[in-house]
């Protein structure tokens, strides 16, 4: 049994079951950074298909199908497709399978993938698959991770609360978590696929880790303003930032091929 198959994804997104009680998701995740995920993502979308590659529970999807009519969702947890059937409908096309093994019928406009390649035990063969059978000849890939350069990072490693930028920590490898990308890595691993970036940026200037910004957000203290600023800010330094964002199209192996 290999070490993909040999995972429970139900289990790493459950937060009752990680010891350090560190969440899955956080609020700061769904009502700051989703918003503006879309918003990096609104001038370069195409019209036509959506395909979203982890959509866990709905909540980022949820944003997306403002956008799209066509959407097909591909999740490894089945927990976590129903609940997004739920709370979505029949509207949406799902698909509960590992990348690796999903037979998808057609290719795609538009591919979305969040948080989610940092979870992948070889993401090289997943991207791969990507610009080779699932993204249409003239279609574009938007790619996010989180950020192992991120001010709150950084900050952990000078408290000794982390070994190193990258490090991956406990909480995290019980969610599934196999590596933490920079951009310099997360292209590499884009180009060793065949992918073209075509556009690079940050989303969110970070300095706070995130069970702060969740406690600072049921507060007055921050203000539309404020998260407006990190946001521009997050634009002129993108190395800073709370995720990292590529956008892709296929390079030549995944170009004129039969769909």
């Amino acid at each position: 049994m290999t070490a993909t198959t040999a995972r429970n994804y139900n289990d790493e997104l459950d937060d009752s079951k990680n010891s350090s009680h560190e969440k899955y998701v956080y609020g700061f995740d769904l009502d700051v950074l989703h918003p503006y995920m879309v918003r990096s993502f609104e001038p370069f979308l195409n019209k036509g298909s959506l395909l979203e590659l982890g959509s866990y529970k709905g909540d980022f999807t949820s944003r997306l199908l403002p956008h799209f009519e066509d959407v097909t969702c591909v999740e490894a947890s089945e927990i976590a497709i129903e609940e997004a059937r739920r709370r979505l409908g029949g509207g949406v096309k799902f698909v509960n399978s590992l990348f690796e093994t999903a037979v998808l019928p057609r290719r795609y406009d538009n591919i979305v993938m969040t948080h989610v390649l940092e979870h992948l035990d070889d993401p090289v063969r997943v991207l791969r698959r990507i610009n080779e059978e699932w993204l249409a000849e003239n279609g574009r890939f938007f790619l996010v991770c989180p950020n192992a350069h991120a001010p709150s990072r950084q900050i952990a490693v000078k408290m000794g609360l982390i070994s190193h930028n990258a490090a991956v920590t406990p909480a995290e490898a019980e969610h599934g978590h196999r590596r933490t990308y920079a951009l310099d890595t997360l292209e590499r691993d884009v180009a060793a696929a065949g992918l073209k970036v075509v556009h690079r940026s940050g989303i969110f200037f970070k300095a706070l880790a995130n069970f702060q910004w969740d406690r600072l957000l049921s507060t007055d203290i921050i203000s539309k303003e404020y998260l407006e600023g990190c946001y521009q800010l997050g634009q002129q330094y993108p190395d800073l930032c709370a995720s990292i964002f590529l956008m892709c199209e296929a390079g030549p192996a995944g170009r004129h091929r039969p769909a």
